[in-house]
């Protein structure tokens, strides 16, 4: 049975039915069935079921806001997530024709040589609790786009989303078995992936569970795209724009509770800049609202679940006792317990402490004085992750300079916490492997098939 308990009020808000072996199998065994006839309708029409399936979503928002809320606890004032949602579909939709089409080698009176884009065929997609629209349409969408079959697995956090998604995607005229919906327990899930019931696993969440689908699908040749975590750095050089650093990266580091896959959990500034960035930072959060995400005027709501606050909590004592300096009064957050958790800053922190090297997922950001670019570049990637890291400067050549010497998978200049659909959506170390979004997620959902006909 797979229980989601409300991080409101704890609750319990839903339970489903996981399938046993032998329903789980038969989902398989009609996805696949459905594939070819898929496959085979125009790309052209995949890609209008697709844009209705998303609308259908759209049009389901007023009740989507307060589910969300009670899942996995972002305020309802931020809107839920299909603004995102509808970009990332939209642009891979507009890119498919493209994306897809076949690389003429040679097309002469002799021979003809092509590349083609076929699908892998049936696509595993197993998504995060965190931004459970956004980060599931990622690759559902491109998907189906591309003529696979997709069953989606989401976190049992948000066991109302798939639920959604799916009834859109029917509603819109996309058949049940080429996208389908299931409740899986571990077991059941690594126990598929050992049998090679799936041609393709796309999988977002932690290293642990990385490790669990890599070791199920040992021996298998099952291709994967892993996004597992990060400890994304933000450095601020001298020559940035003060507000717009601070603004950004503190908000990077606190929205969603801190609960983003490319959220700032780290900041470098420039020594002669640090006083200021710190006195700016800590005025910023001291205004946040923490409280009930059904209510208008909060902005910080409960993390998804006592033990990720818990877990935050006890890096941030221990970065205290170690002799860190923490910044905000918990006088001022009375409705800190619980799932509801504190924001917090801290200071004269190290890489020795957790807070600084484990992924936090939480909203609680550590800032350090670095003296010089090098220094920075160091510690950006004294990290076992690397998903995103964000510069700010004016100095657009110093920035590709210092991009290029930092392990990680995406570069932001003056941003952070953003995914660009036109980008591939990558990481390294830890952080998994893989790619998703741009035309280089259409290659990672599809296999190149080479086509040599000799004239006769």
């Amino acid at each position: 049975m797979i229980t989601c308990i409300s991080p409101i009020d704890g609750s319990i808000y839903a339970t489903r039915e996981t399938l046993d072996a032998d329903a789980a199998q038969d989902a398989v065994s009609r996805a696949k069935a459905a594939q070819k006839i898929w496959a085979a309708r125009p790309l052209e029409e995949r890609i209008a079921l697709v844009q209705a399936g998303v609308t259908a979503v759209g049009a389901m928002n007023d009740e989507i806001v307060p589910e969300l809320a009670y899942q996995m606890g972002r305020p309802v004032r931020y809107g839920g997530e299909f603004g995102g949602f509808n970009e990332r579909a939209s642009y891979m939709a507009d890119i498919a024709k493209e994306a897809l089409a076949p690389i003429v080698v040679e097309d002469s009176d002799t021979f003809r040589r092509v590349i083609k884009r076929v699908p892998h065929g049936v696509v595993f997609v197993v998504a995060p609790w965190n931004y459970p629209y956004m980060t599931a349409i990622n690759s559902v969408a491109p998907a189906l786009i591309a003529g696979n079959v997709v069953i989606l697995k989401h976190a049992s956090q948000t066991p109302l989303v798939g639920e959604r998604m799916a009834q859109a995607f029917h509603r819109a005229g996309i058949p049940e078995d080429v996208f389908q919906n299931v409740f899986l327990d571990h077991n059941t899930t690594s126990s598929l992936i050992a049998s090679r019931a799936f041609d393709f696993v796309n999988f977002t969440g932690s290293v642990g569970g990385g490790k669990a689908m890599e070791t199920a699908a040992a021996g298998t040749f099952t291709g994967m795209g892993l996004e597992l975590g990060g400890k994304d750095p933000g450095y601020v050089m001298s020559d940035a724009s003060l507000e717009a650093a601070v603004d950004t990266l503190i908000d990077g580091a606190m929205f969603n509770s801190g609960q983003c896959c490319c959220g700032i959990e780290r900041i470098y500034v420039i020594e002669p800049l640090f006083e200021a960035f710190v006195d700016k930072a800590v005025s910023i959060v001291n205004d946040y609202v923490l409280g009930n995400p059904l209510n208008s005027e909060t902005t910080l709501g409960p993390m998804a679940h006592v033990r990720f606050a818990d877990e935050v909590r006890a890096q941030t004592a221990e970065a205290i006792a170690a002799g860190a300096k923490a910044h905000i009064n918990p006088s001022d957050f009375p409705q800190d317990g619980g799932a509801y958790l504190m924001p917090q800053i801290l200071t004269n922190v190290t890489h020795d402490m957790r807070v600084m090297r484990e992924e936090s997922f939480g909203p609680v950001v550590g800032i350090m004085p670095v003296k010089d670019d090098a220094e920075a570049i160091e510690l950006m990637n004294d990290s076992s992750f690397g998903l995103t890291a964000s510069l700010w400067t004016q100095d657009m050549g110093r920035a590709e300079a210092i991009a290029d010497r930092i392990e990680t998978g995406t570069v932001f200049v003056n941003r952070a916490d953003y995914l660009d659909p036109g980008l591939c959506w990558t990481g390294c170390k830890d952080t998994g492997r893989g790619g998703g979004l741009s035309v280089i997620g259409y290659h990672n959902l599809t296999r190149p098939k080479s086509y040599h006909l000799k004239k006769a």
